[in-house]
């Protein structure tokens, strides 16, 4: 194919190819020619141009293929329009000379194509350059086409639309042939050319004044008349011709010279509309033709033309606009009513007639006002709509208005729908009284009517959840009243009816006690139905109409009138056969009416109650609900011998008496009704039968029977449009009525399937047939086989016995019976049974699949795959495919072959695939055959479709076939005709399956692979110029796969810009532009797939693109602006359908998850864009007022303001949920920044790199931006929108939070937006604020309040004000909150509230501490804290004036969380009235909201209880305050009835076990969905409980409490890996450990005190480990701790673990560095171990001793790594402070464990001994590997003076001990000696010389020399000057220690060398610093010494006069200087004592 890439086309390579290559070869040239030209320059053009037109001309001979002509036409006008125009006059001649030639063969036809697109093409490319030609062109292209067929007709008609769209104005001489022409092709037998015509007529109209002015009428109905016998394309292409010609009539302004010319008759609105209506009223026959039926009467309008009519509507407002529809509404929707009228009895005669009129009529309001009206002008319209309602209402003529009202109604309860909260203005209008309108229609005498406005309160009230609760009281309390008028009883049932069913959409709910109402009302209905015959049949409906709605509530409110409803349903039926029969032979008609209906009533209700109360169906209610069924099955079964006895009145109620019982038995497992199987096969046999049925309504019954793939290929009407809504009654023929309210009231409560548009159910006669068929499958699965056989044979039969149309029907009813049963086999797994079986299902499915009626074929085939699939037999298939096989060898007729042609595509559906290449190829060569079969369309369709499920089907098998069918694809793809999209759309199937069966290979590089690839990739280029959007659609999803297997080789730019030149062409108006709904979802499923890789570019592409076409569309200028992001956010807030919606959303989010932070400023505008086009006037004053508070921000409220004049604002009046998604748009931009620079939350490093490079851009820059948005959002009307503007505002405030302002010191960026916060909080805590908004708002005050934003009291009190007036509103408990909602809503608030104070509280309290804790670190008491400084506990103070009632609320919320979470058994124990703020009936949702909220209030309630100290208040003092009545279930008061009053102690233990036990319950059984929140702060709770001394002794005294805490704790660290939860649980470990050792310390007091003066010997042990020092696992606190310890320690150092290591001893292994986290949590793990002793026995410190040593010492050894400036790693220094813990615990000097423990303790040293010496390492990397010296140096220091002597002092320990601090003094690290010599003045100072003498001894002279040495070579920097000062200060203190003999000589060592560095005078100035500061160091040293020991520094003196001579120089010479630098001295020395100083209070 690359020979294909050049200018001129390369002929060599051309002649060598066959036929199809050719073909390909040429179109791929072309191809690439077209991009060429543009990309080539002008002079390159014209030089190679002759060649290149003759190239181009001789082509035209080749009889190229449609596409080929196409691209042909196409670059011969680009061509010229490029090159020299010279030669285009020969072109066209011989173009004109093509079209004259009198050849008919059919082999010529293409090239006279060919030359007639060739023509279209120059002209519109060259326009008034040939002007002089067109004439003689268009009048040849005229005549030729009284001759051609309908492909030339078609491609005549679009040519001619090209000549006239080049030639503009200078056409009018030929515009009247041009219309003459079309006129005749639009109503042309072929459909394509119908489409072709409307297309030319449409550009002709631009410029043809006559077609809207003079001949306007007759351009109507002509359209009228070409929608007779239309298909949907049609449908499309005229309407959009006729309403576009339409509203240029009415908004055309005639320029004045144009009047002269022709007499311009001007048309009002009112003519349009009529001629409209005439349409829709009479069809096409005209005005005055009124032919005779009509007059008669006989003939209403075909519904083809109703529908067509109905599109033209809407294209024609589309046309004019939104803002023209809000000018001339009322005219409009006054005349859109009047067309279902009784003014006009033709359009609704029949029902069915007037309930097809009503959807045309819905449809056009709801896409006019739902498509074009923001949502001010919908309220607008709402209020004009009711208007009409008050009208119609007061019409004398009932029936006159009926439809008009019904439609009415509609529009206004979807208008009210969609418009959601928004509409709460609209509501509370009072001048508009939409409620009451309404609600008074609630008694039209008309069931329709009744109907229409129940459904429109259900909408009110899914808008408006706080409208549900009054509806309802209003409509049952108006029921209860009006029982005895017949019209209120179903009307208000209805309504009733209808709100229940809304309440599943209302999350808030309503409150619990209305089932009961509604319950008792039902069965008082139901039970007075008798009183009264005019009543009866309206009371029982009702009655069981409520019951039935009442159980679509759910089992939490079904539960618990389950008992009245069983009563109920067994007192409806007669109890045995006997009573039915005595009951046959009563009554009159009028009573067997009231009967059925009344039984049919029961029925509904049991079949709701099974359906939606699942979990209630328990074995023993099915047995209940049994007893019946027999009964209810016999009168089925009498139902025709009833019918017969009273006439035909009673035939309605049976059928739907039938209806109801079956669609009750699909519901109920067949097990349940196995003894009446018979019985109602036989009726069901009788049903599918039977004699009267006239209407054959395959479109209902068979589309759930067929595969969703296979119905693509029926009508397109099958498929989801735009237009589903009104197409579907075409779908149904003539006689059938669409499905509509009135014909099953039962179903208003139901949810629909299809989002808010009203359930449309089908009449009974229909939908009997459909459970008839759904029940046949289900009972047949189940009946023995013989009785399965007989079944089938009488079907059969049947089908033989009858003829004509009745057979047709009778054959559908049956084989939909026969797939159903198969479909329920296969779904269950069943066999069809014995060979007999096969015998009659086949011959049924095979005379199927001759029918004529191409969805009965369809259903068929799959039957044909499911019987391959319930027989499972391999022979079996393969005859199955044997038959279709030779079928289509043999059958000749069109019927036969598609439908066995898809029989053998779908056999091997359920078999797993094909597996027999021989089976596949016979297949494939079959279908090959068929698919060429060019003389019918049909036949290479269906094949073409088998073709693409036997590739599916055949998975890899399929390779071999994969070049000759791709090269059949690409045949066809390029021959067969426009005009037959259907074929198109299959080979894309095709060829979308040969893609996926080649998968990822496609990336390969070898020759066969790109030829493969380039095929597929030319495939897509021709099917993407296809006419056919459906085609289109293929073409999009096969370049997205080919885009998901091989990315590289998919042009990005191209594609995207294909796929943006359909989406922009929808956002100038949707329902005008690429209209099909299947073209517009491939679109934006394939984008979705490209955003996922690459955003970027796609983003960029459609950018240039835009810019590229600046002269094409006009809404170019928005992707312009705001790129294809915000062209994507117009597009969904236009859009409707859901999936599309879903998508739109799904690519925004990839979009802005990998590009949000690059373009940041972009995305933060579109979303502001979004959020201020809709911010009402009253926000926007709002925001000024704000803003004036603050002082000098005006100018940002002025962006608000005069946003709003700009006229150039992208988006105009986004819905609702536009707003929400890009609310949440902006949270998911702030998450992304998370992950992003850290300049996003740093204002001060974001404003630097911000003048480094003005391109960045960071979040923290926009912070104004985002509070704006969120504020808008949160003071929205649409509750949705508040929620998600509270959460952006919480998002804000917790990120933004921390963040400093540079300018103001100690101050935060967001203190200067205080005041919008508080704004945008104000709203939410108004009275009539739904309750989650109001819990949302509490969330973000308290988090605002916490986050420290704020520290000026005065300022937070505004937020603060909010949280006091909700805490005073939730006082008063459950019972005081609203009544609109369910009871858990309140739960929901109340609780809010509380987690938000508590959240403040524990706040408060942190910053107490905090600020507190460098001042003292006692806890003090509450008094303190009042008095403390102000500005730290103004918080606290805050809080503390409602603490009293906080702390009582919150305990009782713990106690009703606590009762909530008891398992299942004890229930019965639960309070039967439920708790403080739930009630028994909704604790299951109440559930979830305490969940939510505990772990907070539990936090604050203990830390409130910490704060108190336990100690409570005088219990009737509290209850005294108490402001809500005390419940028995409340915290610590007895109940009211004065029962005993607890003690003090008793009331602190219930708190105390109240707060442990919800701890434990929780924390021992994690659910995986628990948040790391709510463990933190359950764990923080026990923090706080245990920080206090009386729980602390409870835990103590109270072991195996211990224990269980212990071991709760121990599974929290092993199953949640973060490190704060691990911290904060060894904290709590600590804490039990020390309430353990204070009660072993208090024991031990208290028993010394009693037996004060008894022998010690005598004293029982106190402790763990008692006299035996054993420990038993399980009962051992000690032992559970050790457990969790070392589990903590294994885990961050697993060398611990002599499992791992496989030895027991000490194996070096290279120390490491943990983690920040992990040394944390070693250290806090040591911390515990070294408190563990004082729990024990002196006999069980025995028993753990050695474990802690090991593990301290591991720790030590594993993580003793050298770091620079000497720090010891926090590990080190911990493992450090526990020996010390350990050595000097009073257990080693205890004298029933001092030998074991001296023991034990040498043995540890000897073990940090061994650590050092180098042969215990294995040489690591060949080195010795280096441990810290200063850390086992530090922990033999440990060992020396924390033990007792004797441990120390035995002379091998002592000797090595010695040595290794002789060998680190050789060390020449100068941090090393410093530390060596700090440890050394420890050990030497020690008081027992037994001790510190043999070190002095051995050392001192190894000192003395090392300081000589430094006095010779003189310090040369501050490292060698601290040493020597650290030497000298060991010397001095050895002076001080020294005995008065030896005293005098270790002077004398020490004063030569210090007087050796005083400097003379000049010296001093030129010396270093660090001499300078030696000097003084030694002055200083030597002042000192002089006075202490004044003989012997004298005798000194004297020996050495030059010492003598040289100290005084230096006293005298410094006198002066020495006076001021005696301070720096000092400062000089102090960090040397500092850091020896450390050292002691760390470790020794």
């Amino acid at each position: 194919m690359e020979l294909a890439h050049s200018l001129l086309l390369n002929e060599e390579a051309y002649n060598q190819l066959g036929e199809v290559q050719k073909a390909e070869f040429i179109f791929d040239w072309l191809r690439y020619l077209e991009k060429l030209l543009l990309a080539t320059s002008k002079s390159d053009v014209k030089e190679k141009q002759k060649a290149l037109v003759e190239q181009l001309l001789s082509l035209l001979n080749s009889s190229p293929g449609p596409p080929t002509r196409k691209l042909l036409a196409k670059n011969l006008g680009v061509l010229y329009s490029i090159g020299d125009t010279f030669s285009v006059y020969e072109t066209i001649d011989k173009c004109n000379d093509l079209i004259r030639s009198k050849d008919d063969s059919p082999s010529y036809l293409p090239t006279k194509l060919a030359a007639v697109v060739c023509l279209g093409s120059l002209y519109k490319k060259l326009g008034r350059i040939l002007v002089n030609t067109f004439t003689d062109t268009v009048g040849n292209i005229l005549k030729a086409m009284k001759s051609a067929e309908s492909q030339g007709r078609y491609e005549i008609m679009l040519s001619l639309q090209n000549i006239l769209n080049g030639l503009g104005a200078a056409a009018t001489p030929c515009h009247r042939d041009v219309y003459k022409a079309a006129k005749s092709c639009l109503t042309d037998r072929s459909m394509a050319v119908r489409c072709a015509a409307a297309k030319c007529l449409l550009e002709l109209q631009k410029e043809a004044i006559f077609m809207w002015s003079t001949d306007l009428d007759s351009v109507a109905t002509l359209c009228f008349k070409s929608f007779e016998g239309s298909n949907y394309d049609v449908r499309i292409s005229v309407s959009k011709l006729l309403g576009t010609v339409l509203a240029r009539a009415i908004i055309s302004k005639h320029p004045g010279a144009a009047v002269s010319r022709q007499s311009i008759r001007r048309v009002s609105l009112e003519e349009v509309l009529e001629l409209l209506g005439t349409g829709f009223l009479r069809g096409s026959s005209g005005f005055l033709r009124a032919s005779g039926d009509m007059l008669k009467g006989t003939s209403s309008v075909s519904r083809d033309v109703r529908v067509g009519v109905t599109q033209a509507y809407v294209v024609f407002v589309s046309t004019l606009g939104g803002t023209w529809l809000e000018k001339n509404f009322a005219t409009f929707l006054s005349h859109i009513l009047s067309l279902v009228s009784q003014s006009h009895p033709k359009a609704t005669q029949t029902q069915t007639d007037a309930v097809c009129g009503r959807r045309c009529v819905s449809f056009i309001l709801r896409a006019t006002i739902g498509g074009l009206l923001g949502e001010k002008a919908q309220i607008a319209a709402a209020k004009d709509i009711c208007q009409a309602i008050w009208k119609l209402k007061k019409v004398v003529d009932v029936t006159a208005s009926q439809h008009m009202l019904v439609c009415a109604l509609q529009e206004l309860g979807n208008l009210i729908y969609s418009l959601g909260t928004t509409a709460a203005p609209l509501l509370q209008d009072s001048s508009a009284g939409i409620l009451d309108s309404v609600i008074s229609v609630i008694l039209h005498p008309s069931i329709s009517v009744r109907l229409a406005t129940a459904w429109c309160l259900h909408c009110i009230a899914v808008a408006l959840p706080s409208y549900l609760t009054p509806l309802l009281d209003r409509c049952l309390e108006r029921l209860t009243v009006l029982k005895s008028s017949p019209e209120a009883v179903t009307g208000f049932s209805f309504a009733v009816a209808a709100l229940l069913g809304a309440v599943k959409h209302c999350p808030l709910g309503i409150p619990h006690g209305k089932g009961k109402i509604i319950m008792t009302l039902a069965e008082d209905l139901l039970c007075s139905a008798v009183q009264n015959s005019r009543l009866s049949a309206q009371r029982t409906q009702a009655g069981w109409l409520l019951i039935a709605a009442l159980m679509t509530l759910g089992p939490a409110v079904v539960s618990h009138h389950l008992a009245r409803l069983l009563l109920l349903w067994k007192c409806v039926f007669p109890v045995s056969p006997k009573d039915l029969e005595t009951e046959k032979s009563r009554g009159d008609s009028f009573t067997w009416q009231v009967t059925l209906e009344g039984r049919a009533g029961a029925l509904c209700a049991v079949k709701s109650f099974v359906s939606h109360c699942g979990d209630l169906l328990t074995e023993e209610v099915i047995q209940r609900l049994l007893p019946p069924l027999p009964c209810a099955v016999d009168l089925l079964t009498q139902l025709s011998s009833v019918l017969k006895t009273y006439g035909s009145t009673l035939k309605m109620p049976s059928v739907v008496y039938r209806q109801r019982l079956y669609e009750l038995l699909i519901l109920l497992p067949p097990e349940t009704y196995e003894e009446n199987f018979c019985a109602i096969l036989k009726e069901l046999a009788a049903d599918l039968t039977a004699s009267d049925i006239q209407v054959a309504a395959s479109a209902f019954l068979l589309p759930p029977l067929c595969h969703q793939d296979d119905l693509v290929i029926l009508s397109p009407l099958l498929q989801e449009t735009d237009h589903r809504f009104i197409e579907e009654q075409l779908l149904l023929g003539n006689g059938i009525a669409c499905g509509s309210l009135e014909y099953d009231p039962y179903s208003i409560y139901e949810k629909d399937v299809e989002g808010d548009s009203v359930p449309k159910p089908l009449s009974p006669v229909l939908s009997v047939i459909s459970s008839a068929v759904k029940l046949f499958g289900v009972i047949c699965a189940h009946v023995g086989e013989a009785q399965r056989l007989s079944i089938l044979e009488q079907l059969l039969d049947s089908i033989k016995h009858t003829k004509g149309a009745r057979q047709q029907v009778v054959q559908l009813h049956v084989v939909s019976s026969l797939s159903s049963f198969l479909k329920y086999l296969a779904g269950s797994k069943g066999n069809l049974g014995s060979e007999e079986m096969r015998k009659p299902a086949l011959a049924l499915v095979m005379g199927a699949l001759e029918s004529p009626n191409p969805l009965l074929r369809c259903a068929a085939a799959e039957a044909w795959a499911r019987l391959a699939q319930v027989v499972n037999d391999g022979a079996f298939t393969a005859a199955l495919a044997q038959v279709s096989f030779d079928k289509l060898k043999s059958a000749r007729d069109v019927v036969t072959r598609t439908g066995y042609s898809l029989a053998l595509g779908s056999l091997h559906r359920y078999l797993g695939g094909i597996s027999s290449s021989q089976h596949l190829s016979s297949c494939v060569g079959i279908l090959y055959t068929l698919s060429q079969d060019s003389t019918s369309p049909d036949v290479q369709t269906w094949a073409l479709h088998s073709l693409s499920l036997i590739i599916d089907s055949a998975g890899p098998l399929y390779h071999m076939h994969v070049e000759p069918t791709l090269s059949l694809i690409i045949m066809l793809l390029l021959n067969v005709p426009p005009t037959h999209a259907e074929v198109h759309q299959s080979l894309g199937r095709c060829l979308n399956a040969l893609i996926t069966t080649l998968g990822p290979e496609l990336q390969g590089n070898s020759t066969s692979i790109s030829t493969l690839r380039t095929s597929c990739l030319l495939g897509c280029a021709v099917m993407q110029d296809n006419p056919d959007c459906l085609v289109q659609a293929q073409a999009i999803s096969c370049l997205q796969q080919l885009h998901m297997f091989a990315p590289r080789h998919v042009n990005l730019s191209s594609l995207v810009s294909c796929l943006c030149e359909i989406l922009l062409d929808n956002s100038v108006l949707v329902n005008l532009c690429s209209p099909y709904l299947l073209l517009r979802r491939a679109v934006l499923a394939c984008l979705r797939q490209l955003v996922q890789r690459e955003a970027a570019e796609v983003s960029e592409h459609a950018v240039l693109l835009a810019k590229d076409n600046r002269e094409e569309l006009t809404s170019d200028a928005n992707i312009r602006e705001v790129g294809l992001e915000g062209a994507l956010l117009t597009l969904l807030d236009k859009e409707t359908d859901q999936k599309l919606c879903h998508d739109i959303k799904e690519t925004l989010n990839h979009m802005l998850t990998s590009m949000a932070v690059d373009k940041l400023s972009f995305w933060l505008k579109l979303c502001k864009d979004v959020l201020a086009a809709s911010a009402d006037f009253t926000t926007v004053t709002c925001v000024d007022t704000m803003q004036e508070e603050e002082g000098d921000k005006g100018d940002d409220a002025s962006v608000l303001t005069t946003g709003n004049d700009d006229k150039s604002f992208p988006f105009t009046n986004p819905r609702w949920a536009t707003r929400v998604f890009a609310a949440e748009c902006v949270c998911r931009i702030i998450n992304q920044c998370e992950n992003a620079h850290s300049a996003h939350f740093d204002i001060a490093l974001a404003q630097e790199m911000k003048k480094r490079d003005s391109r960045n851009d960071f979040l923290v820059l926009h912070l104004a931006d985002l509070i704006r948005m969120a504020f808008m959002a949160a003071t929205d009307h649409s509750d949705q929108l508040r929620l998600s503007g509270l959460e952006t505002l919480l998002v804000v405030i917790r990120r933004f939070a921390a963040i400093p302002e540079p300018e103001f010191p100690g101050h935060v960026i967001l203190e200067q937006y205080q005041a919008n916060v508080g704004a945008a909080l104000r709203p939410a805590f108004t009275s009539e604020t739904p309750p989650d908004v109001t819990a949302k708002a509490c969330q973000v005050c308290s988090a605002w309040i916490a986050s420290g934003v704020v520290s000026d009291l005065n300022d937070l009190r505004r937020v603060h004000q909010l949280l006091v007036s909700s805490l005073t509103k939730i006082q008063a408990g459950k019972e005081a909150l609203s009544h609109l909602y369910n009871e858990s809503a309140s739960t929901m608030e109340i609780l809010a509230v509380l987690k938000a104070w508590a959240e403040v509280y524990i706040i408060a309290v942190e910053r107490h501490k905090s600020h507190r804790q460098p001042l003292k670190t006692i806890p003090c008491s509450e008094e303190s804290v009042r008095n403390g400084p102000h500005s730290t506990d103004g918080l606290l103070d805050l809080v503390h004036t409602d603490l009293s009632t906080l702390s009582r609320l919150w305990l009782a919320a713990l106690q009703d969380f606590a009762l909530l979470t008891l398992p299942s058994e004890f229930a019965s124990q639960l309070p039967v009235e439920g708790g403080a703020f739930y009630t028994a009936e909704t604790s299951e949702n109440a559930k979830l909201h305490y969940y939510n909220s505990w772990a907070l209030i539990l936090h604050a309630t203990a830390l409130w209880l910490t704060s108190t100290g336990f100690v409570v208040a005088d219990p009737d003092e509290e209850a005294a305050h108490l402001s809500r009545p005390v419940t028995p279930t409340s915290m610590c008061q007895g109940s009211s009835s004065g029962a005993t009053v607890k003690s003090p102690e008793d009331v602190c233990t219930d708190r105390f076990h109240l707060i442990l036990g919800i701890s434990v319950e929780f924390l021992c059984s994690l659910r995986s969905d628990a948040t790391m929140e709510s463990i933190t702060a359950c764990l923080h709770a026990l923090q706080a409980l245990l920080d206090v001394p009386w729980p602390r002794s409870k835990i103590g005294s109270d072991q195996d409490l211990g224990i269980e805490l212990l071991n709760v704790l121990h599974r929290v660290i092993l199953t949640r890996e973060s490190p704060s939860i691990q911290l904060a649980s060894l904290e709590v470990v600590r804490q039990i450990i020390c309430a353990a050792q204070e009660h072993v310390k208090e024991k031990r007091r208290s028993a010394e005190v009693d037996d004060g003066a008894a022998e010690k010997e005598t004293l029982p042990e106190f402790g763990e480990g008692k006299d035996t020092g054993g420990l038993v696992p399980g009962k051992s606190l000690v032992f559970a701790t050790l457990e969790l310890c070392v589990c903590i320690l294994v885990r961050q150092l697993p060398e611990l673990n002599p499992k791992l290591t496989g030895s027991p001893g000490v194996k070096a292994t290279k120390p490491q560095v943990l983690s920040e986290d992990g040394s944390r949590l070693v250290s806090a793990a040591l911390v515990i171990l070294s408190e563990l002793p004082a729990v024990c026995s002196p006999e069980g410190s025995i028993s753990i001793l050695p474990t802690i040593l090991y593990l301290t010492i591991g720790v030590l050894r594993e993580t003793a790594v050298k770091l620079p400036g000497g720090q010891l790693p926090s590990t080190v220094a911990a493992s450090l402070q526990a020996l010390k813990g350990i050595l000097s615990s009073p257990m080693a000097r205890a004298e029933k464990s001092h030998s074991a423990w001296t023991d034990l303790l040498r043995s540890a040293l000897t073990t940090i001994l061994d650590c050092w010496d180098p042969d215990h390492f294995s040489l690591v990397d060949g080195t010795h590997q280096e441990l810290d010296e200063i850390s086992l140096l530090t922990a033999i220091t440990v060992f020396i003076l924390s033990t007792s002597p004797e441990v120390t002092t035995i002379p091998c320990l002592q000797k090595r001990c010695i040595e290794k601090f002789k060998a680190t003094l050789e060390i020449k690290d100068p941090v090393v000696q410093i530390k060596t010599y700090q440890l050394l003045l420890s050990i030497f100072q020690y008081p027992n010389p037994a001790v510190s003498y043999p070190y002095i001894y051995s050392l001192v002279s190894s000192i003395v020399e090392k300081l000589q040495e430094i006095d010779k070579r003189k310090p040369e920097d501050t490292a060698e000057l601290q040493i020597f000062q650290e030497g000298i200060k060991v010397l001095q203190a050895l002076v001080a220690i020294a005995e008065e003999q030896h005293r005098s000589q270790l002077v004398a060592c020490l004063l030569p060398i210090l007087i050796s560095f005083l400097l003379d005078d000049n010296d001093l100035g030129s010396a270093t610093s660090v001499m300078k500061n030696l000097h003084d160091f030694a002055l200083q040293n030597l002042m000192q010494i002089g006075p202490q020991y004044s003989s012997v520094f004298k005798n000194v003196m004297a020996s050495s006069p030059a010492l003598k001579a040289r100290l005084e120089a230096a006293i005298k010479g410094n006198q002066e200087s020495v006076k001021i630098k005696i301070p720096t001295s000092k400062h000089t020395k102090n960090p040397g004592k500092n850091t020896s100083i450390q050292l002691k209070t760390n470790f020794l």
